[in-house]
């Protein structure tokens, strides 16, 4: 029996995919059918929207899927969460559920809220956050198109961002955090007993942590004389302890490391005044602890 995957249709849709082929598989969506190829025959996968993800996880018509810890929650969805992946559409990272209203506006704080109209897509998330704070306010489903709502049909959002670009655009400000998300995997509780699907999300879980702790890393790898060996190691930062091994040349070593791509054509000619010899530069797929 094969593994039902979902992949979040939408504003995850492009990054899963990204960082699917990272991990190894390679999927293939067509602009005609809800249901991706992917090169795996253990899996069969769908689109579904990360807004509905847990509650198709939870019952069952999907073994595990990918979708924000924000839509379990809002869901209320009774689901195993096997792994926070932090990745979003424009990168590595968390997004934010915000409270916002209009640049104008005299509201700067959730108290004063009170009795105000609030338009959203997170019903339950903002209704409990509006419980926590002692505010009563009236909450409406925003079925798009959020940030045009203030101030003529509501008095403040709360909308989900990674930058806040789009609410500057619309002349928004943001008040406060409402909560912060991040992508997760999880597993329908029954799929999770199985040993044989288990061991299968399991090595999807390895597989997409592996893709997400090598983005923006590279590999480095050079010659070494055995003499200068001191100070090459005493430049080179390292996720674990650089890979030194002899060469047939017993005066060279082989130095092997791990390092962010941001620092490196900082790092090349420092290495190269300490005597690095062959540096190569190589892109990584995956790094497993």
């Amino acid at each position: 029996m094969k593994l039902r995957l979902g992949i979040p249709k939408g504003s995850l849709q492009d990054s899963t995919i990204y960082l699917f082929k990272k991990a190894g598989f390679n999927i293939s969506v067509s602009d005609r059918s809800y249901f991706p190829l992917i090169d795996d025959s253990e899996i069969e996968c769908m689109l579904i929207r990360a807004q509905e993800m847990a509650r198709y996880v939870e019952e069952g018509v999907l073994d595990c899927g990918l979708t924000g810890m924000d839509w379990v929650l809002e869901c209320n969805a009774d689901v195993v969460k096997v792994a926070d992946l932090i990745y979003s559409k424009r990168g590595l990272g968390k997004v934010k559920w915000v409270l916002a209203v209009p640049d104008k506006s005299k509201i700067k704080s959730v108290r004063d809220l009170e009795g105000k109209r609030i338009a959203t897509e997170a019903i339950n998330i903002t209704r409990e956050y509006l419980r926590r704070n002692g505010v009563n306010a009236k909450v409406e489903f925003s079925w798009g198109a959020t940030e045009v709502k203030p101030p003529r049909l509501a008095d403040a959002i709360v909308e989900i961002t990674e930058t806040g670009a789009s609410l500057r655009a619309n002349n928004l400000r943001i008040v406060d955090t409402v909560m912060e998300s991040n992508t997760v995997l999880i597993a329908n509780k029954e799929s999770w007993r199985d040993k044989s699907k288990r061991r299968k999300i399991e090595e999807i879980k390895l597989l997409l942590d592996g893709a997400i702790m090598a983005e923006g890393k590279v590999g480095l790898m050079m010659n070494v004389r055995k003499k200068d060996l001191s100070k090459v190691l005493g430049i080179l930062p390292a996720l674990q302890k650089p890979t030194v091994a002899e060469l047939s040349d017993k005066r060279w070593v082989d130095v092997n490391t791990i390092i962010d791509e941001s620092i490196v054509k900082n790092l090349i000619p420092k290495l190269k005044k300490a005597g690095a010899q062959g540096i190569v530069e190589y892109p990584l797929n995956k790094v497993i602890l």
